[in-house]
This record gives structure tokens, C-alpha cells and sequence, in this order.
């Protein structure tokens, strides 16, 4: 039975040119890039090129990019840094809706001593900007809002909280990890000090981020050892994973203009056959500004969870939410905080693409959902 995997936000495969660039530095090329002879520096060199990729898909230069493990520890180490360069302001600013890899952070630095402000969202997942100008404080450290949510794809103002906090001396980070290869990105027109990205997001492999950090910003390496990344992270690189890394970024980069208009083709198309087809189904957040490849539908009075199951049984991926909450009974943070009728907020599917989804997938996706959630809900009591 076909494959047809549509939750591209938890995970992507990787790209076929990103598996056959890092093909020679798992085997021939496997020196230590920390080496001084030309077989480590060799390496050193591609993990030089691949940092000019990664940079030049966000504008940023190649010295303000730091290789980590993942987007969480790209995320915790920008949180940590912010707070010991400013080891005297203890309030931090961040949402109700942040990916756990910032909001359980920031709860943790709440029972160390910090004050955390986590501004609300309205009914279709958007920020106003006034909740954040009214949560500064003197002693605010740093403010931490993600640029796209993993769950909604709603897309938060980044431009202009930069522009809120150019000159205020706080640091402004952004988990861009859903929004990096997505959607344009500038680092420079944000006035961003801080932005994490990872790779298998965008086709690059498990296991390799990146957090960018502005030139001059002052920075705290979160792992400590060794020289590597100049002095900023500690630990032998993941050097084929890094090259992976920059092809994808250069990939992506060359592609994005076309993949946001065919995403948002296919993203429109599973809206509207499944809102004609199915009432009493709500596109949760905004339609206006959000991320081309996600959508999030929630089925009144059908549970979610049984939804996705029949799915899983005709080999289709979908979520109810995001990867890193599975396994919850609970409702979805993101979805309560937007207030999400009872009748709706279980029956939520996130559905994510990528480039390699195809028309003819999409079709056969909906003519197995569209009767899923009519048998189900021809099954529920209410």
C-alpha cells in the first residue's frame, strides 16, 4: 500500500541530493575537522562551506552561525545565553503558544528565580503587539517568540516586534524551526539577535540545527569543551550531517519562490473539498498570515485520535498536533489557548506538506478522509 505521509512538520525525508552530499563524509572524508593535517581539514572546509549556505538562506554572514544538535538545544541555548549576558534582569517575554522547547524552558527558569510573561493569542492564533509592548519591563532580559506555530502555522509579526525592540537593549530570539525554508527569511530586515533552525524541518537529516547569532550580540556557550564552533559549542562536529545541512539550505534556497506557491495550492485544495464537503469543519488560525504548507481542520463532534487511526490504517500520516505533545490526553495547548469550541478542539488534524507531495496523493488522501470522519461521526452520540 502506497505511502502517503502528510506531517511534514513533525519530520521530513531526506532530500536525495542532501543523502548523496553527505555520502562522502560517512565513509572516504571521516576525519576530525579539528585536525591539522589536510584529511581533518578537509572536512573543515566543507563544514565552512555548509555554514555560507545555512547563512545565506537566512541573509545572515557565515561567522554568526553556530552548528548544534537539533532545534532544541539551538532553543535552550539562546535562552540561556540571553540570561547570562544580562545577569541582573530577571523577566522574560515569550507565548501561551511556543514549541515546548521554549515554553518548558522558560517554566523552569520560573522556579529559578526568573519572572516569565506568556502573552496570550487571539481566537485565530495571532499576537497583538500592544500585550507585548505592555509586558516590558525594566528588567525584561529577553523576548522569545517563535515566527511560525508548529501546530497552525500561523505566522507572528517578526518584522515588527524587531522594530518594538530595536534600541531597548533586550534580545530578541525567534524559534524559526517551521519557518526556515518555508518563507522568505531575513535576519538583517528583523532586527533579530537570535534565530533557531533545524534540519530535518527542510529535508536535511535527524540530529543537526543551527542557532544564528548576531555579530557583536554578547554570547554564552551552553556546552562547554573543546574549541569547536570558535569557542561557541563544544563537541566534535557532526560534519556529514552539517554538509547535509548546507545542501538542503542551498537547496531550498534556489526552490522557495516555486514551493510556496505549489504548497499553497495543495493547502488550499484539502481546505476547500473538506469544508464543502464536510460542515461543521473549522480551519483553525489565521487564513491571512500563516505558513503555505499547513493547514489545521477540526471536525466537530469526530475524535481525532480515531480519525488518525483509520488513517494510519489506509497508510496515510496526519497529526493531531505537534510530534513533541504526542502521547497527551490532554487537549491542545495551542488549540486552547486559541479558545477552540469544545465540540472541535478534539477532532483537530494538522495536516503538513513538502515538496515531494503530489497532486494525485492529495486526491487520494481526501477521498479516504471525507468518508473517515462521516463514519465516525455517524458512530458519535452527540
Amino acid at each position: 500500500m502506497e505511502l502517503i505521509y502528510l506531517d511534514n512538520n513533525a519530520t521530513t525525508m531526506v532530500a536525495p541530493e542532501v543523502k548523496e552530499a553527505m555520502s562522502p563524509w560517512l565513509d572516504l572524508n571521516y576525519g576530525n575537522p579539528s585536525s591539522a593535517y589536510s584529511f581533518g581539514r578537509n572536512v573543515l572546509d566543507a563544514i565552512d562551506l555548509s555554514r555560507s549556505q545555512v547563512a545565506s538562506l537566512i541573509g545572515a554572514k557565515p561567522d554568526e552561525i553556530i552548528f548544534t544538535s537539533c532545534g532544541t538545544e539551538a532553543d535552550n541555548t539562546a535562552i540561556a545565553s540571553a540570561l547570562s549576558a544580562n545577569p541582573l534582569k530577571k523577566h522574560i517575554i515569550t507565548t501561551v503558544v511556543e514549541h515546548p522547547a521554549v515554553y518548558n524552558y522558560c517554566a523552569v527558569m520560573e522556579t529559578r528565580g526568573y519572572k516569565v510573561s506568556y502573552l496570550p493569542v487571539d481566537s485565530l492564533g495571532r499576537l497583538n503587539l500592544k500585550d507585548l509592548e505592555s509586558a516590558i519591563l525594566p528588567d525584561t532580559a529577553l523576548v522569545s517568540i517563535m515566527y511560525a506555530n508548529n501546530e497552525t502555522g500561523v505566522v507572528f509579526p517578526i518584522k515588527e516586534i524587531g522594530q518594538l525592540l530595536k534600541g531597548t537593549g533586550i534580545i530578541f530570539h525567534t524559534d524559526a524551526v517551521q519557518a526556515v525554508g518555508k518563507v522568505p527569511i531575513n535576519v538583517k530586515e528583523l532586527n533579530l539577535d537570535m534565530l533557531s533552525l533545524s534540519g530535518h524541518k527542510l529535508h536535511a537529516p535527524k540530529g543537526i540545527g543551527a542557532l544564528y547569532v548576531r555579530n557583536g550580540l554578547p554570547y554564552h556557550p551552553l556546552l562547554i569543551g573543546g574549541h569547536q564552533e570558535n569557542g561557541r559549542r563544544a563537541g566534535t562536529e557532526n560534519s556529514a550531517s552539517i554538509v547535509g545541512l548546507g545542501t538542503a539550505c542551498q537547496l531550498v534556497e534556489n526552490l522557495i519562490s516555486k514551493e510556496v506557491a505549489y504548497l499553497t495550492q495543495l493547502r488550499n485544495k484539502i481546505e476547500n473539498t473538506l469544508l464543502n464537503n464536510l460542515p461543521g469543519s473549522i480551519v483553525n488560525g489565521d487564513t491571512e498570515n500563516r505558513l503555505p504548507n499547513t493547514t489545521n481542520i477540526s471536525f466537530e463532534y469526530v475524535d481525532g485520535e480515531a480519525i488518525l487511526m483509520m488513517l494510519d490504517m489506509q497508510n496515510i500520516c496526519v497529526s493531531t498536533g505537534s510530534a513533541c505533545s504526542s502521547g497527551s490526553s490532554e487537549p491542545s495547548r495551542i488549540l486552547s489557548a486559541m479558545s477552540v469550541p469544545p465540540t472541535a478542539i478534539h477532532g483537530s488534524l494538522r495536516i503538513s506538506l513538502s515538496r515531494y507531495n503530489t497532486v494525485s496523493e492529495i486526491d487520494k488522501a481526501l477521498d479516504v478522509v471525507i468518508p473517515v470522519v462521516k463514519k465516525l461521526r455517524a458512530m458519535s452520540p452527540f
